[in-house]
């Protein structure tokens, strides 16, 4: 089978600021902008025996455009592949989102602090287990539970001022992983503090985005790829080509890097505050909170994690975003599947520090 190539088709992604703050992703209907990035496709067209064409298919999911690309045989399998696809995020979003006050999560926040066990369902569990595992080993930088500190800093943005230290002092004590607790036999979950409020921007589309290409593969639908507001999962791609090419932003503009990412069965994000921030007195709040002193962060960094899948990819992106440089090499390197490169502008000068892989994805 042979494979020709023909026009470049441009797709501009605005990337999701998902990570670990002030997250509309899964929970309001304002378009996300994480970094914009483009994603260069090359449109395909197969010798005359060949019948692989392209299909695009795109709906407003968890507050921003769910992009999703089909390499296909059959038109109507694509098209109800995608359809099946995006009824399936509609339910992970009433399961993971922190915006509708009935979903899943918001149900098992109310119980926190009353000692119940409250069963959940697969989905929820699954991706708390992940957070909790990267939580432990992300030095603390990522974690669920900082949904207290986040609600004040949504409305810090709002009025567009700091919040008030007392309040935010007082959520902190609300924050720790630990506090959370699993029953992996009877998947179950309990909160232990009164007042918890679980956030989990900084990993469900990520996670979703995994869970859209796993079943786009149950119907036989391999060459695919999920742009889920930004966080993007790119699977197999046709015959005769390379694989999915990814072009990223430089810190605090639109600028691109001169390399493109070559990508195949990975996932990628970037976490940065290209559009997500407040500034006050002439500094930077990004959107992006540590949860260990509950504040901004106000460097000028972008961080793209590539990983074998999209959780990974996205947690991953935060924790780095937050932590000093080299204790962020030290937990890639935890991550023997995952390669990160973090740009920082120091006097409007680009620096590039890179895990030891991470050049093997340029093409």
């Amino acid at each position: 089978m042979s494979f020709c190539q023909s026009d470049l088709q441009l797709i501009f992604i605005n990337w999701a600021c998902m990570n670990d703050a002030i997250k509309p992703g899964l929970k309001n209907q304002e378009i996300l902008n994480r970094l914009s990035i483009i994603l260069f496709l090359f449109a395909a067209c197969f010798a005359a025996h060949a019948q692989y064409k392209k299909y695009s298919f795109q709906q407003p999911k968890m507050g921003s455009p769910f992009n999703i690309l089909i390499y296909s045989d059959d038109s109507l399998k694509a098209a109800n592949a995608a359809a099946a696809t995006f009824k399936m995020i509609d339910t992970l979003n009433e399961i993971y989102s922190d915006y509708l006050q009935e979903s899943e999560l918001n149900r098992l926040c109310k119980t926190s602090g009353t000692g119940k066990w409250i069963k959940v369902s697969e989905p929820l569990f699954s991706i708390l287990q992940k957070a909790h595992q990267a939580s432990e080993i992300s030095y603390g930088s990522f974690d669920v539970t900082i949904g207290p500190v986040i609600k004040l800093w949504r409305k810090a943005r709002t009025e567009n001022k700091l919040p008030d230290i007392d309040s935010l002092k007082f959520a902190r004590q609300l924050v720790n992983f630990k506090y959370i607790e699993l029953d992996t036999i009877n998947r179950s979950v309990r909160l232990q503090k009164p007042g918890m409020r679980l956030d989990l921007g900084g990993i469900a589309k990520g996670e979703t985005a995994q869970r859209v290409y796993g079943r786009l593969s149950e119907f036989d639908l391999p060459y695919s790829l999920i742009d889920a507001g930004g966080d993007i999962v790119a699977g197999k791609t046709p015959p005769g080509v390379d694989g999915w090419k990814v072009a990223v932003n430089l810190p605090g503009t639109e600028e691109l890097m001169g390399r493109q990412l070559l990508l195949q069965n990975r996932a990628v994000a970037t976490s940065g505050n290209l559009y997500q921030f407040i500034e006050l007195n002439g500094i930077h709040y990004s959107h992006i909170i540590n949860p260990t002193t509950g504040y901004a962060l106000t460097n000028s960094r972008n961080v793209t994690v590539i990983a074998c899948n999209g959780a990974d990819a996205d947690w991953l992106a935060t924790a780095c975003s937050i932590l000093p440089i080299k204790k962020a090499m030290r937990l890639i390197r935890k991550n023997s599947s995952a390669q990160v490169q973090i740009t920082v502008l120091k006097k409007n000068k680009p620096y590039f520090y890179r895990s030891r892989g991470f050049t093997s994805y340029f093409k």
